[in-house]
């Protein structure tokens, strides 16, 4: 397998549909947003040493999979792939437990307390980047899953506190 294909050598991509986009539309600016994010949570992953956490985050990077398909291919609300309500129960689900674990502070956070904790914020202030984008996307008429704008909200939440639990409870 080759690993180019030259084809975007001038300034376009390819959606799933097989449509050519500019790599500077909103679809391209948004997924390749996502993909940011993902590689941040790679990080967190590598880093930490508690399965819990890397667990969430394999769960995470495969939803994210799901969603930057879908943002690559739905024409209009008629995609194949979908990110669907049930991910983000899944993720409000997460976010109650860990709170049962730690309180979450009342003043701002400086991120850095160790090296997850410090990538997963990174991963949260990507997102909410991308959550941005999305909202582009959806003023475009070009996204309109309600799922897809709650997953990303409650997404960058649970990584806020996902990265306090770091913090408190070890890497």
């Amino acid at each position: 397998m080759v690993a180019f294909s030259k084809k975007g050598d001038g300034g376009e991509t390819s959606l799933l549909t097989g449509d050519r986009v500019s790599k500077a539309s909103l679809r391209p600016e948004t997924y390749g947003t996502l993909d940011e994010a993902t590689s941040a949570l790679g990080l967190a992953k590598a880093l930490t040493r508690n399965e819990e956490i890397r667990g969430m985050i394999e769960t995470i990077q495969q939803d994210l999979v799901v969603l930057g398909a879908e943002l690559a291919s739905e024409k209009r609300g008629e995609g194949v792939y979908r990110i669907g309500s049930q991910r983000t129960v899944r993720l409000e689900q997460w976010i109650d437990e860990l709170q049962k674990e730690v309180s979450l502070p009342h003043e701002f956070v400086y991120p850095g307390a160790n090296s997850v904790s410090a990538a997963l914020d990174l991963a949260r202030a990507i997102m909410r980047r991308a959550e941005r984008r999305a909202v582009s996307l959806k003023e475009a008429g070009f996204l309109d899953n309600p799922d897809v704008h709650a997953y990303l909200n409650r997404l960058a939440d649970f990584l806020f506190v996902i990265a306090r639990y770091a913090e408190k409870k070890g890497q």
